[in-house]
């Protein structure tokens, strides 16, 4: 076992080593895959031993490269971090079982880049989670947008080089964006490491000072997190595999966005500072808006998978909601709605995936009766369905039930209407689906049956961790005490 110290450390190194062994083996696919799944295991074994320290209270850091006085690229493994890594370390293994029954089934082509820019990806989230400041924050932050854009443009298909020049577009500004908020930062506060509940206050500046400073940091992690006006690049690299789809929406890249919000407004800015300059309104707005436009927006979309990325970004800003609230039971919400959300999205993107894989279909027009030849598949993508609409017994409804708490414990109903109102069309962009699969009939269906194991196992396996979380939210990885360990060291206050 590694000490203590090391253990942020060894957590990059087994995706960082999978990269050259990946390479090394790129005429012999079975051990190339294999290199791939041995390091999925790793690094989750790794991230899955810091559970009992993090959840003593410990913090554990590591000093990655110093470079000047005062000036370090460090780690840091705090609750919060702990909860993200925990996420993209264990769906890497489903995601890279699936890959594997994908691209063989697909026949894509150049599969050993494709999974080396998947160890890539997963190097720079796990890096981000345990960034233990800003500028590690930030290094790792826009490696995950370089390493994603060969998964984005994988097909090369014009449709998929049109979607990687857009992703770039949005997200290389962001990057120059968020590194002049921190620069700016560095300037004003003089420290960049994050501290439970902020390290900025009002003596660093005037309130338009750090207003700006903050609409800065937002437009820098907001891209990634799909807030709109920032939003449209992400429907666009549905051009991309479905695997990559789940890997944006699930594991890294969208989800790294709505972690970074988390970061500032828990770990820079923090609450206090947040109400005394009044930024908690627009970000809570934005928040509201977005999670209600994207709602909308979700049903008018007949392709599946742009439907799914639609219904991403108002789900990620429910994340961005409960910390916009900054009370207890909307910071525990909004880290939970971070986890559970994950297993339940990248269900329904594995679905859509297994179904093109079999039919070559990706319109929901055309999926009627789908449900009675593929039962399991879409018997997964109820259950998921059924979660993100917040069903009770589906893990969603444990996090939108703290987030509507948090609502009413801010004194905001008016959000609590708007995640009410969200549930409500989740409903009417998500059910139709289930209902024409099962209860229609479609002769063009007859010959079509299930996937490939290596394709419909990892659904059935998020789908019942989905369920069984919904049944025991703190069972296995102790969401529910990581969520309130968090609330509690941003907000001070107990959400119990």
């Amino acid at each position: 076992m590694f000490s203590e110290t090391t253990q942020p450390l060894w957590a990059l190194v087994p995706s960082l080593l999978a990269i050259p062994l990946i390479l090394a083996t790129a005429r012999r696919p079975n051990l190339r895959e294999t290199w791939t799944l041995l390091a999925a295991l790793s690094q989750c074994a790794v991230v899955l031993s810091m559970l009992p320290w993090v959840l003593e209270g410990h913090v554990i850091e590591s000093t990655l490269w110093s470079l000047a006085p005062d000036i370090n690229l460090s780690l840091r493994v705090d609750p919060l971090g702990f909860l993200f890594a925990l996420v993209a370390s264990t769906l890497w293994i489903v995601t890279s079982c699936y890959s594997i029954g994908y691209v063989r089934g697909t026949r894509e082509k150049h599969q050993t880049r494709y999974f080396a820019s998947f160890a890539c990806c997963l190097t720079a989230t796990i890096g981000i989670a345990f960034s233990a400041n800003l500028l590690t924050f930030l290094l790792f932050f826009e490696l995950l947008t370089l390493t994603t854009y060969p998964l984005v443009i994988h097909k090369e298909t014009k449709a998929a080089l049109s979607a990687g020049r857009k992703y770039l577009a949005y997200t290389l500004p962001a990057g120059l964006t968020l590194f002049g908020a921190i620069c700016w930062t560095a300037t004003t506060a003089g420290n960049l490491d994050f501290v439970a509940g902020g390290f900025l206050s009002t003596k660093h500046g005037t309130a338009e000072t750090l207003q700006l400073i903050f609409l800065l940091f937002m437009i820098g992690v907001g891209v990634k997190a799909g807030v709109m006006p920032l939003h449209s690049w992400l429907p666009s690299a549905m051009a991309a595999p479905t695997p990559v789809s789940a890997l944006l929406h699930a594991v890294a890249v969208v989800k790294a966005g709505a972690f970074g919000v988390l970061r500032v407004t828990g770990y820079v800015f923090g609450p206090e500072l947040l109400r005394d300059i009044g930024a908690w309104t627009a970000l809570a707005w934005f928040a509201g808006i977005t999670l209600t436009m994207a709602s909308l927006l979700a049903i008018r979309q007949n392709n599946l998978k742009r439907r799914l990325a639609y219904s991403t970004i108002a789900h990620l800003s429910y994340t961005v909601l409960g910390a916009a609230l900054l009370s207890p039971w909307s910071w525990t919400g909004a880290s939970l709605h971070l986890v559970f959300h994950a297993t339940l999205k990248i269900t329904l993107f594995f679905c859509a995936g297994a179904i093109y894989v079999n039919t070559h279909i990706e319109n929901i027009s055309d999926m009627a009766g789908i449900g009675r030849r593929m039962p399991v598949t879409m018997a997964a993508f109820a259950v998921a369905s059924l979660g993100l609409v917040g069903f009770p017994g589906i893990s969603g409804f444990a996090s939108k039930w703290s987030l509507a708490l948090g609502s009413l414990e801010a004194g905001q109903g008016v959000f609590l209407g708007l995640l009410v109102l969200s549930g409500v069309l989740n409903a009417s962009y998500f059910l139709p689906i289930i209902h024409a699969a099962f209860f229609k009939t479609n002769p063009a269906f007859d010959r079509v049956a299930e996937a490939s194991p290596w394709l419909v196992a990892p659904l059935v396996i998020t789908a019942t961790i989905s369920v069984v979380w919904g049944i025991a939210p703190n069972l296995g990885a102790h969401a529910v005490d990581l969520a309130m360990l968090i609330a509690t060291s941003v907000t001070g206050e107990h959400s119990g």
